[in-house]
């Protein structure tokens, strides 16, 4: 099976992420989504993240100049999967959300696509399991900033093939990644681990056994984690977590129930940076969300 045509649906954080990754790796590449300013934003993040690129050595003028030829938008699934060869979705962690586009795919994309989930929890088999083919479904996990993060989680749903697997890992390591393949498991490996240290820590939090800052220190200078797991969730997003949470409560029990203070937080609407506050604060002088 060889991949020629990527589509990444929804051009949000990951979506675009993907999509620069995609169309650096050589891959033509169809960013997709509903909201014209998305794909607006996304496109301008691609640049911007290219041009970083060249100033940090890590890409060429070239490269920058072929990747954003490469890229094409549009505004409907329909369309955008009808010549892929590999479809990504990247919409919001919601199960019903993931079915409806995977139904949509199974309806328009082209015979022998492979449908590719961006989830970080949930089940690829139950996804694949509306499709009339299953076989051609698989988890492909990236983690953001995808850009910079090496990782990339590959699922294999009950019935997806050797043949899809194959692709898949060939597609993520020509977008420079380090693949590790998982069986479908809820939370996989990373997102179970890091939604219990995550939850903890809030736990430590809500008992008042240290500061956010400190906590945040102790891991990355004690544990040697790049970021604090507060600084983490705020850039994942505290509802995302919160939802990663109650999944994995559901199916694996009561040690993942959630920290109350965190569903506090999110009922608050302090969701992280992406809302302008979380655990930390990142409103500018005005009051308005930093970029």
């Amino acid at each position: 099976m060889e991949i020629k045509t990527v589509a990444v649906v929804g051009a949000g954080t990951m979506g675009r992420g993907i999509a620069y990754c995609s169309a650096l790796a050589g891959y033509r590449t169809i960013l997709e989504d509903v909201s014209e300013s998305v794909l607006e934003q996304g496109l301008e993040y691609i640049r911007r993240a290219l041009d970083e690129g060249i100033s940090r050595g890590k890409v060429t003028e070239d490269q920058k100049k072929k990747s954003l030829a490469s890229i094409v938008t549009s505004r409907s699934v329909q369309d955008a999967c009808r010549e892929a060869d590999l479809i990504i979705e990247a919409v919001p962690e919601e199960m019903e959300t993931k079915l409806e586009i995977f139904t949509v795919l199974d309806k328009f994309a082209k015979p022998g696509a492979v449908f590719a989930s961006n989830t970080s929890s949930l089940s690829i088999t139950e996804m694949a399991a509306i499709t009339f083919h299953p076989q051609n479904c698989i988890g492909m996990h990236f983690f953001n900033p995808v850009q910079k993060m090496k990782l990339l989680e590959i699922v294999r749903g009950l019935e997806t093939s050797e043949e899809t697997l194959s692709a898949c890992v060939e597609v993520g390591r020509r977008m420079g990644k380090e693949v590790v393949v998982v069986r479908e498991s809820p939370g996989f490996v990373t997102s179970r681990i890091n939604a219990m240290i995550g939850n903890e820590a809030f736990y430590m939090l809500q008992e008042g056994v240290a500061t956010a800052a400190d906590i945040d220190k102790a891991l990355k200078l004690g544990l040697n984690h790049p970021m604090g797991p507060f600084e983490l969730v705020d850039l994942v997003g505290l509802d995302v977590r919160l939802n990663i949470l109650q999944h994995l409560h559901r199916t694996l029990g009561e040690k993942y129930r959630p920290c109350p203070l965190l569903e506090q937080y999110v009922k608050a609407g302090r969701l992280g940076k992406k809302s302008g506050r979380g655990v930390y604060d990142y409103k500018d002088a005005a009051g308005n969300a930093k970029t």
